[in-house]
């Protein structure tokens, strides 16, 4: 496992509605484009270098759609510039088949997109597609985060740039620390399966957790070397298990205890260089 520079400077990402939840679960989570680019200034302003956008129809339910898409990462923009990355996903969340999810993709273009390997890759079938896919993100200059549940999809993504179907030397990844169900409570220690020493490790990898200990999860991953993300898409509280007024104070949260660690904080522009090297 190659060490990391106590100095090094760590992104924090904000996923700030998901797919699932409504306002009865939270009564400030963002719907609208107007209150995700009201969230992502408050999130900027807190420490955050991106944003992970879902979005939603009129009748608040999850949506792939590039127009809606196009409108909100518009809106964004308008509220906070190219300060925060813009990234979209790509969550079948069980209404959409491999070839939708990539679609989509295609047609709204964004500066970033998250993808989850066992859904654009159900089985070996699906590798070729998922390989042309890939190799059209880089062309258009699209950057890909793909999302590892367990230690097992980073040796299959490890197997796939083996045998030259990944695009890039070293391609992005999120570590999941659970699942999306109602009581998922993780736990710091849910990240070491994927440190094992018989893991790849990746040069940027980001880690996500869900429940009250939200924080302490994903600052284990910043002092391993990673990135973080946090928002009401997995977790709505602080760790003293109250319930956050917002996802900047999530965000607001993460920094603290990043920068309590001489860690210091990306943005925006500096998390796209780090990218791209």
């Amino acid at each position: 496992m190659q060490s990391q520079p106590s100095n090094r400077a760590v992104a924090i990402a904000v996923a700030p509605n998901g797919g699932r939840r409504t306002r009865a679960d939270h009564p400030a989570l963002p719907m609208t484009q107007t209150e995700l680019a009201r969230a992502a200034a408050e999130c900027l302003e807190a420490g955050a270098a991106m944003i992970h956008l879902h979005v939603r129809d009129r009748h608040g339910r999850h949506v792939l759609d590039p127009d809606a898409y196009r409108a909100a990462t518009a809106t964004v923009r308008r509220c906070v510039g190219d300060a925060l990355v813009v990234q979209i996903t790509s969550e079948a969340l069980g209404l959409y088949e491999p070839e939708r999810q990539m679609k989509v993709v295609r047609q709204t273009r964004p500066e970033a997109v998250s993808l989850a390997l066992r859904e654009l890759v159900p089985d070996r079938h699906a590798e070729a597609a998922f390989a042309t896919f890939l190799a059209w993100l880089r062309h258009e200059h699209v950057l890909p985060q793909i999302i590892l549940y367990d230690p097992d999809e980073a040796l299959y993504l490890f197997d796939l740039h083996r045998r030259g179907l990944i695009p890039w030397d070293d391609i992005p990844v999120l570590f999941v620390l659970g699942r999306y169900t109602a009581s998922q409570q993780s736990a710091p220690t849910d990240l070491l399966p994927f440190l094992s020493p018989h893991v790849p490790r990746f040069r940027s990898f980001m880690v996500c957790a869900f429940g009250r200990d939200e924080a302490a999860c994903v600052c284990a991953g910043a002092l391993f070397g990673g990135d973080v993300r946090v928002g009401f898409e997995n977790n709505l509280l602080l760790p003293d298990g109250s319930i956050a007024a917002s996802n900047a104070v999530l965000v607001d949260t993460v920094a603290q205890r990043l920068r309590g660690f001489g860690r210091p904080i990306h943005t925006g522009a500096s998390l796209r260089n780090s990218w791209q090297r």
